[in-house]
């Protein structure tokens, strides 16, 4: 394993209490037989990262319980009913001072985003200063890769459900795109519509 494979840490934000689901923890859902968190951990794994923060939130202790996480680094949010933000804020926060030069962050509701995508925005990486996105069609979407110069700068402006969206925009010359759309499909698992996609 070379250094720079280390510096990249895998960051799952996992704190949502699905309420558009019923107030089913997201987490929890069932994929492919086992949780919906587990999954995300494997391919954020399958794609390179052998640091992997994950932030929970609703059902904390359920999740870890249920899911296999061990090597895992678990973060608690006890503010996440406040929104995606608090959770990334939480994730970064969790990262610093671990040697980490990069933040692959993965949501834990996109099962349709596999470990080809999460590898290819990771490749893309150049150093601290690095911000890349995944694009489909050109569109920016996720996953997304923070160099963690930016850290500061995204935890200071990631409120309610925007996340990075308010940096990322205002930055938007800086986003190295990397086109995903053939490789990964960016649905969110919101709704209950959207169970279907969950195999």
């Amino acid at each position: 394993m070379t250094d720079n494979e280390d510096q990249i840490a895998g960051l799952l934000l996992a704190a949502g209490g699905g309420r558009r689901l019923g107030g089913r923890p997201k987490a929890l859902l069932d994929h492919r037989g086992r949780p919906l968190v587990e999954h995300a951990v494997n391919v954020l794994r399958a794609a390179g990262c052998t640091r992997v923060h994950v932030v929970l939130g609703a059902a904390a202790d359920a999740v870890r319980q249920r899911a296999e996480l061990a090597g895992c680094v678990l973060v608690d949010n006890p503010e996440w009913a406040g929104g995606m933000g608090s959770s990334l804020r939480a994730g970064l926060e969790s990262l610093s001072g671990t040697g980490a030069r990069a933040a692959l962050v993965s949501l834990v509701d996109q099962p349709g985003i596999g470990a080809e995508a999460f590898a290819r925005v990771r490749a893309a990486y150049t150093g601290e200063t690095a911000l890349v996105s995944a694009a489909y069609d050109g569109v920016r979407g996720h996953p997304v890769l923070f160099g963690s110069a930016h850290w500061a700068g995204i935890a200071a402006t990631a409120t309610g459900d925007r996340g990075a969206r308010a940096y990322l925009k205002e930055h938007a010359a800086q986003v190295a795109l990397v086109e995903c759309g053939d490789v990964a499909r960016p649905y969110d698992i919101d709704t209950v519509a959207d169970l279907h996609h969950l195999e």
